[in-house]
């Protein structure tokens, strides 16, 4: 089932639920895909796409709660805490610390890395790999760790 077909299935399940916090997050989904189909670039929504676009979708929310926890608004904060744990159920199983750091230190060794000067190299590869599997964030403070 695409993310599409699922995504309006959840919505109306949360609808029929009254469940506001999935209404938000769903509706953010969807308007998310509706603005990918309808960018002009002509291409496909294809799993790799939507992983990203998920993803993006967490950070704005992220971002914004580190905002609103910095101003002292707990009441939006809560908002966005709901919103991203919506959204996170259709992201792929997020790796741990402990295996990221394993599968880390493999591309590591692969790449040849030394110093902090190879980290491009290592994130470069990281990213590709764990897409969807792991925040940026915490891909880079693994490989600083690692290289540091």
């Amino acid at each position: 089932m695409s993310l599409e077909a699922k995504i309006n299935q959840d919505l109306k399940a949360a609808m029929k639920a009254k469940d506001q916090a999935a209404l938000r997050g769903i509706r953010a989904i969807k308007s998310a895909i509706l603005l990918a189909k309808t960018d002009g670039s002509g291409e496909a929504l294809n799993e790799e796409k939507e992983i990203k676009m998920l993803q993006k979708l967490v950070k704005q929310r992220r971002d914004s709660l580190d905002i609103y926890e910095k101003q002292d608004r707990p009441d939006l904060a809560v908002k966005e805490r709901e919103e991203i744990e919506v959204i996170e159920r259709y992201l792929p199983k997020q790796l741990g610390e402990e295996e990221l750091e394993n599968i880390l230190k493999e591309i590591v060794t692969q790449v040849g890395a030394t110093s902090m000067r190879d980290m491009g190299k290592v994130m470069g590869l990281a990213s590709k790999q764990l897409a969807g599997q792991a925040d940026g964030k915490m891909i880079s403070t693994v490989v600083k760790k690692l290289l540091g």
